[in-house]
């Protein structure tokens, strides 16, 4: 088996360890290097070299950088995949209009797939967001999303989501967000019209499902051609 060689880009947050950890059991991955924002405490970690951010044109040859950073550090990943022709798999939210612009120019050069999340769950979930929408025109649309007290990013990158595709079915979407204790994620999504609610529901209660669903996109993502792809595309 041809191992897919991996960069993880944010290695020091919860989703880079996340991958870290599940990475190194798996035969069909080979991690080549972790990129952390600032300088490492330690230039090696279980046999495998890290580096900063500003070090990053230093990295050896990789198949797929898989980044869960911040907007600060995005930039600088995104190019090192251009420079080097190689895919890109980010889950960093918080993006702006430029870093996004960024992303559909990059994917003329190297396949790239972005999602606010990597639950294969959520993404049929977005399809199922869509469909109702459209299937109940005038019903008010409501989503609220819960997460962890360190979570920045209000809503959701994962509710905006849903919420595009909402709109896109035609609904007119309305966003609440709680910030408890240690909660993984939830999304709820409601459609309420006279007399009936309709609700659909995503709960993580492991962030290892993120973590596995951002390995299968890597090594999904490095077998594609340039372009521009969703975590939905991976599962057809």
């Amino acid at each position: 088996m041809n191992k897919t060689r991996v960069v993880i880009h944010g290695a020091n947050g919860r989703m880079g360890k996340a991958i870290h950890r599940i990475a190194a059991d798996h035969p069909g991955f080979d991690i080549v290097a972790l990129v952390t924002r600032s300088d490492p405490k330690s230039r090696v970690i279980d046999q495998i070299p890290c580096y900063s951010v500003r070090e990053i044109d230093a990295l050896p040859d990789f198949d797929v950088m898989i980044d869960f950073s911040l907007p600060e550090g995005f930039d600088a990943a995104l190019a090192a995949c251009v420079k080097k022709g190689r895919a890109f798999v980010s889950g960093t939210t918080g993006l702006d209009d430029a870093q996004r612009e960024s992303l559909s120019a990059a994917a003329n050069h190297i396949p790239v797939l972005w999602a606010s999340n990597f639950s294969m769950g959520v993404a049929v979930l977005e399809s199922l967001v869509m469909r109702a929408a459209a299937a109940l025109p005038g019903w008010n649309c409501d989503i609220v999303e819960s997460h962890h007290t360190q979570k920045k990013d209000s809503p959701s990158g994962t509710a905006l989501t849903l919420g595009r595709a909402a709109e896109t079915g035609g609904a007119d979407v309305h966003y609440a967000s709680l910030r408890a204790g240690d909660i993984v994620g939830e999304h709820l999504v409601q459609f309420t019209g006279m007399g009936e609610r309709l609700e659909l529901v995503h709960r993580a209660s492991d962030r290892d499902i993120f973590a596995r669903g951002a390995l299968h996109a890597a090594q999904w993502l490095q077998q594609r051609p340039a372009g521009r792809y969703a975590m939905a595309d991976s599962l057809v």
